[in-house]
Protein backbone atom coordinates (compact mmCIF):
# COMPACT_ATOMS: atom_id res chain seq x y z
CA UNK A 1 0.00 0.00 0.00
CA UNK A 2 1.53 3.77 -0.57
CA UNK A 3 1.47 6.74 0.22
CA UNK A 4 -1.72 8.87 -0.54
CA UNK A 5 -1.34 12.21 -2.01
CA UNK A 6 -1.72 15.05 0.04
CA UNK A 7 -4.66 16.42 -1.86
CA UNK A 8 -6.73 13.63 -1.77
CA UNK A 9 -8.18 12.28 1.25
CA UNK A 10 -8.12 9.11 2.78
CA UNK A 11 -11.96 7.78 2.79
CA UNK A 12 -12.01 4.28 5.68
CA UNK A 13 -13.61 1.15 4.57
CA UNK A 14 -17.09 0.54 6.03
CA UNK A 15 -16.73 -0.13 9.66
CA UNK A 16 -18.63 -2.38 12.48
CA UNK A 17 -17.03 -0.65 15.44
CA UNK A 18 -18.84 2.10 15.82
CA UNK A 19 -21.91 -0.23 16.35
CA UNK A 20 -20.12 -2.16 18.96
CA UNK A 21 -19.12 0.56 20.76
CA UNK A 22 -22.72 2.08 20.69
CA UNK A 23 -23.70 -0.98 22.33
CA UNK A 24 -21.30 -1.30 24.63
CA UNK A 25 -22.33 2.06 26.02
CA UNK A 26 -25.91 1.45 25.88
CA UNK A 27 -25.01 -1.25 28.17
CA UNK A 28 -23.01 0.43 30.38
CA UNK A 29 -25.80 3.02 30.79
CA UNK A 30 -28.49 0.78 31.82
CA UNK A 31 -26.32 -1.22 33.88
CA UNK A 32 -24.98 1.90 35.90
CA UNK A 33 -29.19 3.49 36.03
CA UNK A 34 -30.63 -0.39 37.55
CA UNK A 35 -27.46 -0.51 39.63
CA UNK A 36 -27.68 2.81 40.91
CA UNK A 37 -31.55 2.05 41.49
CA UNK A 38 -30.68 -0.83 44.02
CA UNK A 39 -30.67 -3.57 41.67
CA UNK A 40 -27.25 -6.04 42.02
CA UNK A 41 -27.85 -7.55 38.69
CA UNK A 42 -27.24 -3.88 36.95
CA UNK A 43 -23.34 -3.91 38.25
CA UNK A 44 -22.86 -7.23 35.64
CA UNK A 45 -24.82 -5.40 32.75
CA UNK A 46 -22.56 -2.52 33.43
CA UNK A 47 -19.15 -4.47 33.57
CA UNK A 48 -20.28 -6.38 30.38
CA UNK A 49 -20.75 -3.34 28.51
CA UNK A 50 -17.11 -2.28 29.61
CA UNK A 51 -15.86 -4.93 28.43
CA UNK A 52 -17.63 -4.49 25.27
CA UNK A 53 -16.27 -0.93 25.14
CA UNK A 54 -12.66 -2.02 26.02
CA UNK A 55 -12.92 -4.68 22.50
CA UNK A 56 -14.34 -2.06 20.64
CA UNK A 57 -11.40 0.73 21.66
CA UNK A 58 -8.78 -2.42 21.42
CA UNK A 59 -10.17 -4.14 17.88
CA UNK A 60 -10.55 0.09 16.55
CA UNK A 61 -7.16 1.39 17.55
CA UNK A 62 -5.29 -1.94 16.16
CA UNK A 63 -6.99 -1.31 12.60
CA UNK A 64 -6.46 2.50 12.89
CA UNK A 65 -2.45 1.46 13.73
CA UNK A 66 -2.36 -1.07 11.02
CA UNK A 67 -3.43 1.42 8.70
CA UNK A 68 -1.09 4.33 9.79
CA UNK A 69 2.13 2.12 9.86
CA UNK A 70 0.79 0.83 6.08
CA UNK A 71 1.19 4.67 4.86
CA UNK A 72 -2.39 4.77 4.53
CA UNK A 73 -2.69 8.36 5.87
CA UNK A 74 -1.59 11.66 3.89
CA UNK A 75 -1.42 15.23 5.77
CA UNK A 76 -4.85 15.92 5.14
CA UNK A 77 -6.43 12.65 7.80
CA UNK A 78 -3.77 14.04 9.83
CA UNK A 79 -5.26 17.45 10.05
CA UNK A 80 -8.29 15.92 10.70
CA UNK A 81 -7.27 13.50 13.29
CA UNK A 82 -5.40 16.58 15.16
CA UNK A 83 -8.98 18.71 14.45
CA UNK A 84 -10.92 15.60 16.39
CA UNK A 85 -8.26 15.58 19.19
CA UNK A 86 -8.66 19.36 19.73
CA UNK A 87 -12.53 18.60 19.94
CA UNK A 88 -12.31 15.88 22.37
CA UNK A 89 -10.35 17.31 24.44
CA UNK A 90 -12.42 20.69 24.60
CA UNK A 91 -15.57 18.25 25.04
CA UNK A 92 -13.45 17.01 28.20
CA UNK A 93 -13.00 20.83 29.36
CA UNK A 94 -16.71 21.10 29.44
CA UNK A 95 -17.27 17.30 31.02
CA UNK A 96 -15.42 18.77 34.12
CA UNK A 97 -16.47 22.15 33.70
CA UNK A 98 -19.90 21.03 34.54
CA UNK A 99 -18.58 19.37 37.72
CA UNK A 100 -16.78 22.67 38.75
CA UNK A 101 -19.80 24.47 37.87
CA UNK A 102 -21.31 22.04 40.84
CA UNK A 103 -19.02 22.53 43.41
CA UNK A 104 -19.19 26.51 42.94
CA UNK A 105 -22.90 26.14 43.15
CA UNK A 106 -23.33 24.04 46.15
CA UNK A 107 -20.56 26.06 48.11
CA UNK A 108 -21.38 29.66 46.98
CA UNK A 109 -24.83 29.44 46.66
CA UNK A 110 -26.52 26.62 47.75
CA UNK A 111 -25.25 25.91 50.73
CA UNK A 112 -25.73 29.98 51.97
CA UNK A 113 -29.12 29.94 51.17
CA UNK A 114 -29.85 26.75 52.78
CA UNK A 115 -27.51 28.55 55.92
CA UNK A 116 -30.49 31.70 55.70
CA UNK A 117 -28.26 34.30 54.45
CA UNK A 118 -29.55 38.02 54.40
CA UNK A 119 -32.33 37.51 51.04
CA UNK A 120 -33.12 34.20 52.36
CA UNK A 121 -33.30 34.31 56.23
CA UNK A 122 -37.02 32.46 55.77
CA UNK A 123 -34.99 29.06 54.31
CA UNK A 124 -33.02 28.87 57.86
CA UNK A 125 -35.45 29.79 60.10
CA UNK A 126 -38.67 27.64 59.36
CA UNK A 127 -37.12 24.77 57.16
CA UNK A 128 -33.90 23.74 58.42
CA UNK A 129 -33.02 25.74 61.79
CA UNK A 130 -29.80 25.90 63.25
CA UNK A 131 -28.18 25.13 60.41
CA UNK A 132 -24.65 26.58 59.69
CA UNK A 133 -23.55 27.51 56.23
CA UNK A 134 -20.32 26.39 56.62
CA UNK A 135 -17.81 24.98 54.50
CA UNK A 136 -17.21 21.81 53.92
CA UNK A 137 -20.46 20.89 54.84
CA UNK A 138 -22.74 17.37 55.14
CA UNK A 139 -25.86 19.44 54.02
CA UNK A 140 -28.78 19.85 56.65
CA UNK A 141 -29.56 17.97 59.25
CA UNK A 142 -25.56 15.88 58.63
CA UNK A 143 -26.58 13.30 56.04
CA UNK A 144 -23.78 11.39 56.53
CA UNK A 145 -22.81 11.81 59.97
CA UNK A 146 -19.63 13.38 61.23
CA UNK A 147 -16.53 13.42 59.46
CA UNK A 148 -13.16 14.82 58.75
CA UNK A 149 -11.79 16.60 56.00
CA UNK A 150 -9.31 15.73 53.41
CA UNK A 151 -6.46 17.96 53.71
CA UNK A 152 -4.11 19.26 50.92
CA UNK A 153 -1.34 17.93 52.80
CA UNK A 154 0.45 14.29 52.85
CA UNK A 155 -0.80 11.81 49.62
CA UNK A 156 -2.54 14.79 47.86
CA UNK A 157 0.27 17.30 47.62
CA UNK A 158 2.53 13.90 46.54
CA UNK A 159 0.40 13.27 44.32
CA UNK A 160 0.40 16.64 42.67
CA UNK A 161 4.24 16.44 42.50
CA UNK A 162 3.90 13.17 40.82
CA UNK A 163 1.64 14.45 37.90
CA UNK A 164 3.46 17.77 37.06
CA UNK A 165 6.62 15.67 37.29
CA UNK A 166 5.31 13.67 34.36
CA UNK A 167 4.54 16.53 32.43
CA UNK A 168 7.79 17.52 32.18
CA UNK A 169 8.85 13.61 31.65
CA UNK A 170 6.42 13.33 28.61
CA UNK A 171 7.69 16.46 27.40
CA UNK A 172 11.69 15.49 27.79
CA UNK A 173 10.28 12.46 26.34
CA UNK A 174 8.28 14.65 22.95
CA UNK A 175 11.08 16.34 22.44
CA UNK A 176 13.38 12.92 22.60
CA UNK A 177 11.62 11.76 19.39
CA UNK A 178 11.70 14.88 17.52
CA UNK A 179 15.72 14.90 18.02
CA UNK A 180 15.98 11.44 17.23
CA UNK A 181 17.22 10.33 20.34
CA UNK A 182 14.26 6.80 20.92
CA UNK A 183 16.42 5.67 23.92
CA UNK A 184 15.91 8.80 25.77
CA UNK A 185 12.33 8.69 24.65
CA UNK A 186 11.06 5.18 25.52
CA UNK A 187 12.80 6.01 29.25
CA UNK A 188 11.30 9.06 29.54
CA UNK A 189 7.84 7.81 28.39
CA UNK A 190 8.11 4.99 30.70
CA UNK A 191 9.07 7.51 33.47
CA UNK A 192 5.61 9.05 32.52
CA UNK A 193 3.26 6.12 32.34
CA UNK A 194 4.81 4.46 35.58
CA UNK A 195 4.40 7.72 37.71
CA UNK A 196 0.81 7.94 36.08
CA UNK A 197 -0.17 4.70 37.70
CA UNK A 198 1.47 5.30 40.99
CA UNK A 199 -0.55 8.48 41.45
CA UNK A 200 -3.60 5.62 41.10
CA UNK A 201 -2.22 3.42 43.54
CA UNK A 202 -2.25 6.61 46.33
CA UNK A 203 -5.07 7.83 44.84
CA UNK A 204 -6.97 4.53 46.42
CA UNK A 205 -4.71 4.33 49.43
CA UNK A 206 -6.11 7.54 50.14
CA UNK A 207 -9.51 6.41 49.28
CA UNK A 208 -9.92 3.47 51.61
CA UNK A 209 -8.51 6.22 54.00
CA UNK A 210 -11.04 8.57 53.40
CA UNK A 211 -13.40 5.48 53.92
CA UNK A 212 -12.12 3.90 56.84
CA UNK A 213 -10.50 6.43 59.01
CA UNK A 214 -12.34 10.18 58.38
CA UNK A 215 -15.58 8.67 57.15
CA UNK A 216 -15.51 10.50 54.13
CA UNK A 217 -17.56 8.51 51.59
CA UNK A 218 -19.66 9.30 48.25
CA UNK A 219 -23.21 9.54 50.83
CA UNK A 220 -21.19 12.33 53.17
CA UNK A 221 -23.45 14.92 52.34
CA UNK A 222 -22.47 17.73 49.39
CA UNK A 223 -18.82 17.87 50.27
CA UNK A 224 -18.63 13.94 50.06
CA UNK A 225 -20.38 13.56 46.80
CA UNK A 226 -18.31 16.33 44.61
CA UNK A 227 -15.06 15.67 46.92
CA UNK A 228 -15.32 11.82 45.01
CA UNK A 229 -16.75 13.22 41.64
CA UNK A 230 -14.55 15.42 40.91
CA UNK A 231 -11.56 13.19 42.08
CA UNK A 232 -12.76 9.66 41.13
CA UNK A 233 -13.75 10.99 37.17
CA UNK A 234 -10.07 12.72 37.13
CA UNK A 235 -8.67 9.55 38.54
CA UNK A 236 -10.53 7.77 35.93
CA UNK A 237 -9.28 10.00 33.26
CA UNK A 238 -5.61 9.49 34.49
CA UNK A 239 -5.71 5.57 34.39
CA UNK A 240 -7.24 5.97 30.65
CA UNK A 241 -3.96 7.98 30.13
CA UNK A 242 -1.07 5.64 31.53
CA UNK A 243 -2.65 2.91 29.60
CA UNK A 244 -2.69 5.16 26.39
CA UNK A 245 0.52 6.02 26.98
CA UNK A 246 2.17 2.48 28.19
CA UNK A 247 0.33 1.57 24.13
CA UNK A 248 2.27 4.17 22.75
CA UNK A 249 5.66 3.07 24.53
CA UNK A 250 4.94 -0.06 23.22
CA UNK A 251 4.46 1.18 19.81
CA UNK A 252 8.04 3.09 20.37
CA UNK A 253 9.36 -0.37 21.09
CA UNK A 254 8.46 -1.22 18.04
CA UNK A 255 9.61 1.48 15.99
CA UNK A 256 6.73 3.45 14.97
CA UNK A 257 6.54 7.07 14.91
CA UNK A 258 9.36 9.32 13.49
CA UNK A 259 10.31 12.66 13.98
CA UNK A 260 7.86 13.94 11.29
CA UNK A 261 4.87 11.75 11.56
CA UNK A 262 4.52 11.12 15.48
CA UNK A 263 0.00 12.31 15.93
CA UNK A 264 -0.77 9.62 18.28
CA UNK A 265 2.11 10.59 20.69
CA UNK A 266 1.17 13.95 20.14
CA UNK A 267 -2.15 13.16 20.92
CA UNK A 268 -1.47 11.04 24.27
CA UNK A 269 0.92 13.66 25.34
CA UNK A 270 -1.79 16.97 24.83
CA UNK A 271 -4.15 14.52 26.84
CA UNK A 272 -2.09 13.58 29.86
CA UNK A 273 -1.20 17.92 30.18
CA UNK A 274 -4.94 18.58 29.98
CA UNK A 275 -5.46 15.84 32.83
CA UNK A 276 -2.39 17.44 34.67
CA UNK A 277 -3.91 21.34 34.99
CA UNK A 278 -7.47 19.99 35.74
CA UNK A 279 -5.53 18.51 38.81
CA UNK A 280 -3.98 21.36 39.74
CA UNK A 281 -7.50 22.78 39.41
CA UNK A 282 -8.76 20.01 41.74
CA UNK A 283 -5.82 20.71 44.18
CA UNK A 284 -6.44 24.26 44.71
CA UNK A 285 -10.38 24.69 44.96
CA UNK A 286 -10.94 20.64 46.54
CA UNK A 287 -8.00 20.29 48.62
CA UNK A 288 -7.10 23.46 49.38
CA UNK A 289 -10.23 25.93 49.58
Amino acid sequence: MGSHADDRYYVPHESHWPVVGSAGLLFMMVGVSIWLNGSDPGFWVMLAGVAIVIFMVTGWFRDVITESVGSMYNAQVDKSFRMGMLWFIFSEVMFFAAFFGALFYARNMAVPWLGGDSNNFFTNFVLWSGYESTWPTNGPGEVGGDFTVMGPMGLPLINTVILLTSSVTITIAHHALIAGKRGILSTFLAATFILGFIFIGLQAYEYVHAYNDLNLRLTTGIYGSTFFMLTGFHGLHVTLGAIILLVIWFRVLKGHFSKDKHFAFEAAAWYWHFVDVVWVGLYIFVYWL
